[in-house]
Order: C-alpha cells, then sequence, then structure tokens
C-alpha cells in the first residue's frame, strides 16, 4: 500500500483497516512460528502498512486537536 492512496480513505475506513492489518501481522508472525508461513517476507510488508496506517490516523488526529484548540 502506498500512504498516498492510504490518505484517500476516511478516518473510519483506516481504522478498520487497522485493525485487519493488526491481526494479519499477528497471524504471519504465527504461522511464523509454527513453521506454516512460506513468505517470511509476509510480516515484514504487513508491518509496514500497518505503521502507515497508524501514522496517518495519528496525524489526523493530531490536526483535529491542533484545529480545535484554534478556535
Amino acid at each position: 500500500m502506498k500512504a498516498k492512496d492510504l490518505r484517500e480513505r476516511t478516518t473510519e475506513h483506516l481504522q478498520e483497516l487497522e485493525k485487519n492489518l493488526g491481526r494479519e501481522v499477528f497471524d504471519a508472525k504465527f504461522k511464523n512460528f509454527t513453521n506454516r508461513l512460506n513468505d517470511t517476507s509476509a510480516i515484514r510488508k504487513a508491518r509496514r502498512d500497518f505503521a502507515r496506517v497508524k501514522t496517518i490516523l495519528q496525524q489526523r488526529a493530531s490536526e483535529s486537536a491542533a484545529a480545535e484548540g484554534n478556535k
């Protein structure tokens, strides 16, 4: 996923995506531990996508807090 594509999505959709990616990271780590994961790069990809989503959500939260502070 590209950050540019993620920024175009709604906050609600990003929050849902955050939950799904968190679960995906957990599942990939669990499969790797039990030797059922064929592509170990999936863990890294999922972690990075998860971090991108969390970063964008944090930026939106800080922007809304700053906007409320200026009122």
